[in-house]
């Protein structure tokens, strides 16, 4: 499992084992714009497959949370292994 994209890997190691929000998401990894956040760490995330909504029926159901795909838990668990 591997990824080139810098953002994916920093979104991964912020998500880790949890199911977390936008704001702690991005508190994680230190950012404070939240569109520069969807359009360079979480969408490019999802779309690849690493992140999941806890409610992908509802985007923006009020208790919203992402987490990781068995792909995400996957290379998390390798980058864990690698460090």
């Amino acid at each position: 499992m591997h990824t080139d994209i810098p953002n994916i890997v920093n979104l991964i190691h912020a998500i880790g084992g949890d199911k977390v929000t936008v704001k702690e998401m991005m508190s994680r990894i230190g950012l404070r714009g939240r569109d520069n956040f969807l359009t360079l760490y979480l969408n490019p995330s999802i779309s690849e497959g690493f992140v999941r909504m806890l409610y992908p029926d509802s985007p923006r159901h009020p208790r919203q949370k992402y987490l990781l795909t068995v792909k995400g838990l996957a290379l998390y668990h390798e980058l864990k292994k690698n460090t």
